[in-house]
């Protein structure tokens, strides 16, 4: 089952927006492999939510969940990979495969591929933290085993409904009640992982993502390089069996910005293949998408019109699924919190790439994770951990052979001694020092290269600056060239005064993604 579901993706993200009289506000939530999504979604009335869906998921986490330290409030973004409606029926064929190249309309997995945490403090910046999907974590809800994070939903779900199946239950009462155990194990499995509560949460599915997209397109995006991602057909042998999987989204647009109508829209946030760091790069993809739709959104005044917010409900509440104990009026009070370009998104960290199970995977360090939201929400209690000497204690054990292998550190970035600096922490890693130097080029994102019989360090390197290892050409054996970007900032060290941000100062999983205009990624 584990291996069926991974080949399956989501995305989504909602919005809000708060004029006068309405409790409203435009929260984009963005997405994910073949569904990713982002669902602008205005309150303009407390009696006008007929049509949205209304979950009880909320109320198993409830019982367990982390005390408040203020009045700030967390919405976990729910972008839900299902090529079903509400119902359990398939999306048209035309339109998941012919229209939006979205794999088989008879795939029914349940991945919650896009899993945003949204921190709205009583005043202040608003922080989003994504959860990468392939994050190896502690489950619960279902078999309450170690599976991707984006699986909890998946596992639960498929639990409950043979349960209900044996009881009798059947067509979309089966698929509204096991969809319900599905977001509850999701909920715990989140709240437990970063040991913070959720307080509200808002699911939306492929269709709701091209829904809320085709209302808004033309939508601005922006890339740092120009992206061919050609679609490449699925093949299997006589008996079925998968020979070489399908993959690609057919997406080509130059750097810098392109207006996207809603099928490219979902390609941009779908795309995986052919991006330097895989998932990764996709997440910050999803970020600057909801960006993008969140500028569009106040630039079109939609946020302080009431036909317009109108309008817009209207067309993706069909899509939605939101807690019953979310309280619009209530809720107002912090609206203004999320507009103006007053939300920053981040990516948590990973500590290394690894294979269990024949499953590809993240491995993550939960309580560092947690320290670090903790952190980022202005939750901590306890002090973070004493840094070593260097100031750049390793997150993980390096690997055996850290001592055979030299790595050479080249400084592209503006940090005047940021090589020496590196090779001196990486020594205490417990690598050897090679050079450090000036390097020719100029990266914008730090490179990790290795040669022959380097790549396990090469890996665990690469983990210490966010980014994934690749074999270069010309780097002698037992080799790693580090090459630090002009984005480089000391991994767990201080940030420069030019970045005030909190996250500056936290190991995250490359650079925040920041609202107010149309963010450029890769």
């Amino acid at each position: 089952m584990a291996e069926q579901r991974s080949t399956r993706r989501t995305g989504t993200r909602p919005s809000r927006t708060a004029p006068l009289v309405i409790a409203g506000r435009t929260v984009a939530c963005g997405v994910s492999l073949a569904v990713l999504a982002v669902s602008g979604f205005a309150w303009y009335t407390v009696n006008n939510l007929n049509g949205v869906t209304r979950s009880h998921a909320l109320d198993e986490a409830k019982k367990n969940a982390p005390k408040h330290l203020d009045k700030s409030i967390n919405i976990l973004l729910i972008g839900l990979d299902s090529r079903k409606d509400m119902d359990g029926n398939d999306l048209p064929k035309e339109f998941v495969q012919d229209e939006l190249h979205a794999g088989s309309s008879e795939i029914g997995g349940y991945n919650t591929n896009s899993l945003i945490v949204l921190h709205i403090p009583p005043s202040g910046k608003v922080q989003a933290v994504s959860i990468p999907r392939d994050d190896w974590v502690q489950t619960y809800g279902a078999d309450g085993k170690m599976h991707k994070v984006k699986e909890a939903y998946g596992y639960a779900k498929d639990a409950a409904e043979q349960k209900l199946r044996a009881k009798g239950v059947k067509g979309a009462d089966l698929e509204h009640q096991s969809r319900e155990a599905g977001r509850s194990a999701t909920i715990q499995t989140v709240q437990k992982l970063l040991d913070v509560p959720i307080d509200h949460f808002a699911e939306v599915n492929l269709l709701g993502f091209y829904d809320i997209a085709k209302a808004l397109q033309p939508i601005t995006v922006c890339l740092n390089k120009p992206v061919n991602d050609p679609i490449v057909s699925r093949v299997t042998d006589s008996k079925g069996n998968v020979i070489k999987p399908g993959g690609g989204t057919g997406l080509q647009l130059p750097a810098g910005e392109s207006q996207l109508d809603a099928a490219q829209a979902l390609s941009f946030v779908r795309q995986r293949h052919n991006l330097t760091n895989g998932d990764l790069d996709r997440t910050h993809r999803q970020q600057a998408f909801i960006a993008s739709v969140e500028y569009k959104l106040k630039q079109q005044g939609v946020m302080d019109d009431l036909g317009k917010m109108q309008s817009l409900l209207d067309v993706v509440k069909k899509d939605i699924v939101i807690d019953d104990d979310w309280q619009i009026l209530d809720f107002a009070q912090q609206a203004p919190n999320l507009t103006g370009g007053n939300v920053e998104f981040n990516t948590l960290p990973i500590d290394k790439f690894a294979n269990i199970g024949g499953q590809e995977v993240n491995q993550v360090d939960p309580v560092k994770l947690r320290r670090i939201v903790k952190q980022l929400f202005g939750q901590a209690t306890d002090p973070a951990p004493a840094p070593a000497a260097t100031s750049d204690a390793p997150t993980t054990a390096p690997p055996a052979d850290a001592a055979n292998t030299t790595v050479d550190v080249l400084n592209g970035s503006s940090v005047t001694g940021a090589a020496g600096d590196e090779s001196k922490a990486l020594v205490a890693l417990g690598y050897r020092a090679g050079k450090a130097a000036t390097a020719d080029a100029k990266p914008k994102t730090t490179t990790v290269k290795y040669g022959a019989g380097s790549k396990d360090a090469a890996e665990q390197i690469a983990a210490r600056y966010g980014v994934t290892a690749t074999a270069g050409t010309g780097i002698a054996a037992g080799h790693v060239q580090v090459t630090l970007g002009t984005e480089y900032t000391a991994p767990g060290g201080t940030a420069t005064p030019a970045d005030p941000s909190p996250s500056a100062t936290l190991q995250m999983q490359g650079p925040p993604v920041k609202a107010g205009g149309v963010p450029c990624v890769d």
